[in-house]
Order: C-alpha cells, then sequence, then structure tokens
C-alpha cells in the first residue's frame, strides 16, 4: 500500500513539474519581465519583493526535485493565487488600469512566442 502511494505521490510530481514548465513559468517571467518593473517604479517595490520572492520559492521546490514537495508546492502555490488575485493584481489595476495591463499582457505575449515557438519538441530544433 505504502508502494501505491508513493508511486502515486511520483506520478502527481510528474505532472506538477510539467504543468509548472509549459504554464507557471511562462506566466512568472511576464510579470518579473513587463508587470514588476513598472510596479516597483509606481512605487510598489514591497508587493514585487514578495511576489518575486515567492517566485523564488516556487523554482527552488521544482529544483530539488522531490515528491515529498508536493504539498508545500501545491500550498505556496494556492496562497500565492490568492494574494496575486487579491493584491497584487488589484494594485496593479488600480495603479495602471485593465487598458494598460491588457496591452503589457499582449506586447510581452507576442515578445515570448518566437521562443515559446521554438521550444517546441517536434520543432525540428535538436537539442
Amino acid at each position: 500500500m505504502a508502494s501505491e502511494g508513493a508511486r502515486a505521490r511520483e506520478v502527481a510530481w510528474e505532472e506538477v513539474k510539467t504543468r509548472f514548465f509549459t504554464e507557471l513559468e511562462g506566466h512568472f517571467r511576464r510579470e518579473e519581465l513587463g508587470l514588476f518593473p513598472v510596479l516597483r517604479t509606481a512605487g510598489e517595490a514591497t508587493l514585487v519583493q514578495r511576489t518575486l520572492s515567492e517566485h523564488e520559492t516556487l523554482r527552488a521546490l521544482i529544483a530539488e526535485n522531490r515528491p515529498e514537495n508536493l504539498v508545500p508546492f501545491a500550498e505556496l502555490l494556492a496562497a500565492h493565487i490568492r494574494f496575486e488575485e487579491t493584491e497584487l493584481f488589484e494594485t496593479a489595476q488600480r495603479l495602471l488600469g485593465p487598458d494598460v495591463l491588457s496591452e503589457l499582457e499582449q506586447v510581452l505575449m507576442d515578445a515570448e512566442q518566437p521562443m515559446h515557438d521554438s521550444a517546441e519538441p517536434n520543432s525540428g530544433i535538436s537539442s
């Protein structure tokens, strides 16, 4: 029984790692390269630093590559999402407005697209 639980945790951990690299890392980078400099300039350095610290902790948990990190990762990610939704993005909307945020997101997505496309496994580029 214990080995089934350990195997299930390993499978779940592999899924978390995959989703981290395919979904979260890009989101983090867009925030770090686009939103955070603007918020820092607007006087929100403390808010930016907290968010960066959480990004780095989540990255460190993934980098350790330990299935035992599944629960701490999930708990921190859930808290991080709540923080971003209730504080970070609320502050950004108040300071910048939804139109500026939407435009910033689009510019960052467009800038990231060529990098993302070339990293696809079936792109014909060998590593």
